[in-house]
């Protein structure tokens, strides 16, 4: 073997990293986050979570990626210790996919459909049509399936150029001898596990003792105890995933951890027992890559048996392990915002979502409290304005610096322009919270002073009040339920609001002429008015940035320009009947 051949292995190696990466990054992109929701939810039955665990995992070609996940849900609170152990298992038996679509490159046969099957065959076939949707296609989810077909003739293209580069291998004595230095169980282990804790991937190491089959010299014996640290040196991943992160998910990469050595204690004790009294003769045999399959397969599923009635033992053991403090950690609200889902944006983004509906209700507890405040101070309710102010700060820092992370991830069309839309509308909900402790304090200095507006002045602010409570829940409902026809309808009713500011503000100078009213309540009416036409401005702004994402992108002001002056029939209408329905009693 001359330093070309190694080149090329290398080179393949590369291939075969690179494609089951891409692979994985355009499964995830289709899934959109779907399968890390169902992970989240059908947890509840230690089977079904197996079951889960195995398929999502068969899917995304990555049992660390899926147990990364786990321990991002334990730690956020998303999901208990209890319920992770099912999900770990089903990873581990839905990592052998991988091995078993390798094993197809063994397929020998003159029969056109049977050797079609053969990965290596249809490849090429999978690289033209995955090719012609990036480069011609307009639609983002085509795109991602055409990376998941590239990615997949990529790793195949690698696997090849391996076994290709390593057959002469066969004939140097030295690499003979190094393996059947591996055929002594604990070296075996050891190298399974250093090679997986490397490249973090036990698919890909997997793959790479598969390729090794071509040299004819890997017996049985020498691959079962590399199979066997492969399964250990896969935790690695979940591992460093639980540095820094609270106790739970700690423990939950533990269990990863915990099944898995058991399993292979168990698995091996009973397999070398049996063997010094039956003697397996299939193990001075040359392994094969559907062999190594087989081999992979047999020891998760029978560990995943053994190990899933003592589910909560393995749970214990990991509480042992990393025990409780005297003081429990405070509930975070912001836990979901865990850097793990970085690496699948669109859970991510479901996240994102969620916190960002919260965020919505919250600053529109915080308004709806200052209004009835207006109406009948309270000491208690003003403090209450103030506290959900500072949340809702807390909200805006802590979403806006998650969601700038993400926006340098691989994202897909429609998660990249929620992401927008997102980064515009919680600058608007941190706005109108800012208005409502005004409008809070305007509030508190009519208490204070014991000012008292007159009988026509409470009348007409209601009704502004009232167009107010109408334009916020319409806003926000169409932020929450995306409802774009809802967001359309917001600036007809603004330009009515727009308008009763403006009578609110003549009519009491008129009072003020006659003697009914005074400047300082003037002063603090002036502030209440202004402060609710700036949140009907927010508003206008959720309603519009919603709008403008949906269509790409245009100017704001000349949309809202072209709305009003363009004799918009619906817009007319809508706009007609608002100011109907809000129209000031007559003088």
């Amino acid at each position: 073997m001359d330093i070309f051949s190694i080149l090329t292995m290398l080179g393949g190696l590369a291939l075969f990293l690179y494609g089951m990466h891409i692979m994985g990054e355009g499964l995830s992109k289709v899934s959109g986050g779907k399968l890390e929701a169902i992970l989240e939810k059908l947890t509840s039955n230690p089977i079904k979570a197996v079951l889960l665990g195995a398929g999502v995992t068969a899917v995304i070609q990555s049992s660390s990626a899926t147990t990364v996940m786990v321990v991002g849900f334990v730690n956020s609170g998303i999901m208990k210790l209890t319920q992770a152990v099912g999900i770990i298992m089903g990873a581990n038996i839905g990592t052998t996919a991988t091995s078993w679509i390798l094993s197809l490159t063994g397929i020998e046969s003159g029969n056109f459909l049977i050797k079609m099957c053969k990965p290596t065959s249809f490849s090429p076939i999978l690289a033209l049509l995955g090719v012609c949707f990036i480069l011609f296609s307009k639609k983002e989810k085509k795109k991602d399936v055409g990376m998941i077909m590239v990615g997949f003739a990529i790793l195949m293209t690698g696997m090849s150029s391996m076994s290709d580069a390593v057959k002469p291998l066969a004939d140097v004595p030295a690499f003979t001898n190094i393996l059947i230095m591996f055929s002594n169980p604990i070296l075996g282990v050891i190298a399974g596990t250093v090679l997986t804790a490397v490249i973090q991937s036990s698919s890909a190491s997997v793959g790479i003792l598969q390729a090794l089959c071509a040299t004819g010299s890997l017996t049985y014996a020498t691959a079962f105890p590399i199979i066997m640290g492969q399964n250990i040196g896969t935790c690695v991943t979940a591992m460093i995933s639980g540095i820094g992160a609270k106790k739970n998910a700690k423990r939950a990469a533990l269990v990863h951890l915990y099944f898995n050595m058991i399993g292979t204690i168990v698995f091996m004790g009973l397999f070398y027992a049996i063997n010094a009294f039956v003697s397996f003769g299939f193990l001075g045999d040359v392994a094969n890559a559907a062999g190594i399959a087989v081999i992979h397969s047999v020891f998760n599923v029978t560990a995943t048996l053994l190990l899933l009635p003592f589910g909560k033992g393995l749970v214990k053991l990991a509480c042992l392990t990393v025990k409780d403090d005297e003081l429990e950690e405070e509930e975070n609200l912001f836990e979901k915002l865990d850097d793990r889902f970085l690496d699948k944006p669109g859970f991510a983004m479901q996240q994102c979502r969620e916190l960002t509906r919260n965020m919505a209700e919250t600053a529109k507890k915080g308004l709806y409290l200052s209004f009835d405040l207006l109406k009948e101070y309270d000491s208690v309710k003003a403090e209450k304005v103030y506290e959900i102010e500072t949340l809702v700060d807390q909200y805006e820092d802590q979403i806006g610096s998650y969601l700038v992370k993400l926006s340098s991830k691989n994202m897909s069309e429609e998660d990249s322009k929620e992401l927008t839309v997102l980064l515009h509308c919680i600058g608007d909900f941190e706005r109108i919270s800012d208005h409502a402790v005004n409008l809070m304090q305007a509030a508190t200095e009519m208490n204070e002073k014991g000012l008292v507006f007159s009988e026509e002045a409470v009348a007409e602010v209601e009704i502004y009040m009232n167009a107010m409570r109408e334009i916020v829940d319409n806003a926000f409902k169409a932020f929450e339920e995306n409802d774009l026809a809802l967001a359309e309808s917001i600036e007809p009713l603004e330009e009515v609001i727009d308008g009763l500011n403006v009578k609110l503000k003549k009519r009491h100078v008129i009072r003020l002429r006659d003697g009914k009213c005074t400047i300082e309540l003037g002063f603090v009416l002036a502030d209440i008015t202004t402060n609710f036409e700036r949140v009907a401005d927010h508003c206008s702004n959720l309603a519009v940035s919603m709008l403008q994402i949906d269509k790409d992108g245009f100017d704001t002001h000349e949309y809202l320009d072209t709305l009003k002056r363009e004799n918009n029939p619906e817009f007319i209408r809508r706009y007609e009947e608002y100011k109907e329905k809000y129209r000031l009693p007559k003088k």
